[in-house]
């Protein structure tokens, strides 16, 4: 397999959205099931997702922690059965060392931990054997009270440091390959999301590819309705794609979506002013040299 990152910095990556719990806040549940996960993992290829990101735990504020052994039984059934069909680039969303190990030994070529390999103290050292791509996410608290009163001086510049001594420890353990992400609704506030997408380009500072995740978020309602009545979760595509485009024009290189089709086509836009020229008359993209 090529490697799963090859073409950051020549167009934006759209990693799709995998949940197989019973209770995330997007779908409620409808890929809990082996076979409704299975083709929703078909759907998202077919739309022409380029990582898959599957994760067994629901990380929504006030989400109680899932059992090794369940998360284990959820996600890897499906990672097998993904790999057979597809060779698709596959990332596991966990902070578990063992679900880690297992998913990498199922197929899975990227983790991406939600605590920036703080919560399990093997996590790093699966990361390093394995040399595998790692995302390193910034939150404040953890889920199941990270949206009590998340408060900052300056959001942006505290996220920066915390990814840096995430970043620091990561290269300490020989871990080279890692993806920095924000952690949009994870410990912030409405505000602290606006000011994170405006601002995102300070990022670009640490040196390593960004990562996105607005998808469907409770920011994105509030935004579109009010603080007590915030759009429904199946009216916040619109909202979606243009923080999305927000954050590739101000460096996100990979955003993880629930809607690959309608970002996919977004993108290409985006993408033909960000890194390309197209010919007028519907020639070759041509690639920037540097």
């Amino acid at each position: 397999m090529t490697d799963v990152l090859s073409d950051l910095g020549r167009r934006t990556l759209v990693m799709g959205i995998l949940n197989v719990t019973p209770d995330s806040f997007s779908d409620g549940g409808r890929f809990f099931s082996f076979e409704s996960a299975l083709e929703r993992a078909r759907q998202l290829i077919r739309e022409g997702a380029d990582i898959i990101d599957i994760g067994g735990e629901s990380t929504r504020p006030g989400a109680e922690p899932v059992p090794e052994a369940e998360e284990l039984r959820r996600v890897i059934p499906v990672i097998c059965a993904i790999r057979k069909e597809s060779a698709v680039p596959i990332s596991i969303d966990t902070y578990k060392a063992r679900v880690a190990e297992a998913a990498l030994e199922a197929g899975a070529n990227i983790i991406n931990d939600i605590s920036a390999l703080r919560f399990d103290p093997q996590m790093v050292k699966i990361v390093a054997q394995a040399r595998v791509p790692v995302v390193l996410m910034h939150m404040q608290g953890e889920p199941r009270t990270m949206q009590q009163n998340p408060t900052y001086v300056d959001v942006v510049r505290e996220i920066k440091e915390f990814l840096a001594e995430r970043i620091a420890f990561a290269r300490a353990h020989n871990i080279e390959k890692i993806i920095i992400d924000p952690g949009i609704g994870f410990g912030k506030a409405v505000a602290h999301n606006i000011e994170i997408l405006r601002r995102l380009g300070e990022l670009k500072e640490l040196g390593y590819p960004i990562l996105i995740g607005t998808s469907r978020k409770s920011f994105i309602g509030k935004l579109g309705g009010t603080e007590e009545n915030p759009l429904p979760v199946h009216e916040r595509l619109e909202g979606t794609i243009a923080s999305n485009v927000i954050a590739v024009l101000n460096g996100a290189q990979i955003v993880r979506v629930h809607d690959v089709a309608a970002m996919k086509k977004a993108l290409t836009i985006v993408d033909a002013v960000c890194y390309a020229v197209r010919e007028p008359k519907g020639g070759e993209i041509l690639w920037p040299s540097t």
